[in-house]
């Protein structure tokens, strides 16, 4: 039996560290060394088990499953219809499976494995990945392995990108992780046999096209906010801010999690997010200790709320709101119709040539807002509505939460928004200019 791989994909089998990523440009050969590396591995260690993974069953059917099936020599295994397993005859088994839903990983509770292979990593989320690491266990002394595959995008594509890109040298193991880029110009047989797959590629729109063509990591589909860039939005604010300038606080809150970010608000217009307040576990008192620490000192002209904490507890008869007053923080209600609010977010992301013909914006962010810079870039477009961001992962959400109240209450020109002003038309809301 003779089997070719590219440079890259022999890197990819021949790699012993605990957890391999290969991943980046789309046509890189992924899956393909995925299932030449579990093929060789199941030869290698008689009676070996592993699990190889996508998100969705029909997603595994029409991919892995389907190029294993005129792969594998049926010489020496087999595959059941039903068990969805490769049984080899020297008691090897590969076995395909999948994780619709975030606890669709417990039907792996009591396996073990030797090696599980994510396919489309990204798909995952980080506790259904953590979940299954736990699952590569045995006693049989063999190698214990994770080797993932992806592309760029998704709904994991932000922990992945923290987990392998951000903290790892390509190509250099690091306290037992590896990262191996692929670019569709390794695959020499991809070139060879549909040489017009690059240029396919470069017709897709500008995110996609360097997401999958170039493997960026900062640019992905199904990203919502293409317009974030750090070069761009990503700013060190005047020391002093200046004290005529209109300062806002804006708060998204939950027991979960306290997003809070104070924005001044310049003359002409632009928005400096100067600071955050990222907590999780804080009750709302605790809560309202930990901003008025934040802002002794300083007058804060408004301070904004999303509409689900004026509601009223109905065995108190107490909203969240009135526990904030009682700590002396006094807070409006906030625009809270999402698809408006991320408008107007994308509004003030918008680059634009200044007088002098330099690109800027209407929102600036202070490096000091660690969590805002992390996790507004990583928000995706809901699948069932391509006009609002995913709810999932939940933790990616709140300081952008934070940050939509402000921009849909606040426009560029300074005047806030008041209830008198807004009588459900959103688009009308939206054109509003004074």
């Amino acid at each position: 039996m003779e089997l070719s791989v590219t440079r890259r994909q022999l890197e990819f089998i021949r790699s012993t560290a605990f957890e391999t990523l290969f991943g980046g440009a789309a046509g890189g050969g992924k899956s393909y060394a995925q299932l030449i590396d579990a093929l060789i591995f199941a030869l290698q260690y008689p009676g070996s088990k592993q699990l190889v993974l996508r998100r969705t069953f029909p997603e595994l059917k029409r991919s892995l499953i389907q190029v294993s099936l005129s792969l594998y020599p049926t010489s020496i295994a087999t595959y059941g219809e039903t068990s969805h397993r490769w049984k080899f005859v020297n008691g090897s088994v590969i076995e395909f499976g999948s994780c619709d839903s975030e606890n669709d990983v417990t039907k792996y509770q009591s396996a073990e494995y030797d090696v599980i292979r994510f396919d489309e990593l990204t798909h995952f989320t980080k506790f259904q990945f953590t979940y299954l690491l736990s699952r590569v266990r045995g006693v049989n002394g063999y190698p214990k392995q994770v080797k993932s595959s992806t592309n760029p995008g998704g709904v994991g594509h932000g922990w992945v990108k923290a987990r392998y890109i951000d903290c790892l040298v390509p190509g250099e193991e690091k306290d037992g992780r590896l990262f191996l880029p692929a670019r569709v110009q390794d695959n020499a047989f991809l070139m060879k046999n549909d040489p017009d797959y690059v240029h396919r590629l470069e017709l897709l729109d500008e995110r996609s096209r360097k997401a999958l063509l170039y493997g960026r990591w900062d640019l992905f589909e199904g990203q919502y906010f293409g317009e974030f860039s750090t070069e761009l939005h990503v700013c060190v604010p005047p020391d002093p801010l200046p004290s005529w300038w209109k300062r806002y606080l804006a708060i998204d809150y939950g027991l979960d999690m306290l997003a809070a970010l104070w924005i001044a608000l310049a003359p002409d217009g632009t928005a400096w997010v100067y600071r955050e307040v990222y907590r999780s576990g804080l009750i709302i008192s605790e809560a309202a200790e930990a901003i008025r620490t934040a802002e002794v000192g300083e007058h804060i002209d408004q301070r904004l709320a999303p509409p689900d904490l004026f509601n009223r507890r109905q065995e108190t008869g107490r909203s969240a709101i009135d526990i904030f007053a009682d700590a002396g923080l006094y807070f409006d209600r906030a625009m809270g119709e999402r698809v408006a609010g991320w408008y107007a977010v994308k509004e003030y992301l918008r680059p634009f040539d200044d007088e002098q013909g330099i690109c800027t914006a209407k929102l600036k962010i202070s490096p000091v807002c660690k969590n805002l810079i992390r996790t507004l870039p990583l928000l995706t477009t809901d699948p069932a509505n391509p006009n609002d961001t995913a709810n999932t992962p939940h933790e990616y959400t709140h300081a952008p939460d934070a940050l939509r109240y402000f921009a849909a209450t606040v426009q560029p020109d300074g005047d806030a928004w008041r209830p008198d002003r807004y009588d459900g038309d959103v688009g009308a809301f939206l054109a509003y200019e004074g």
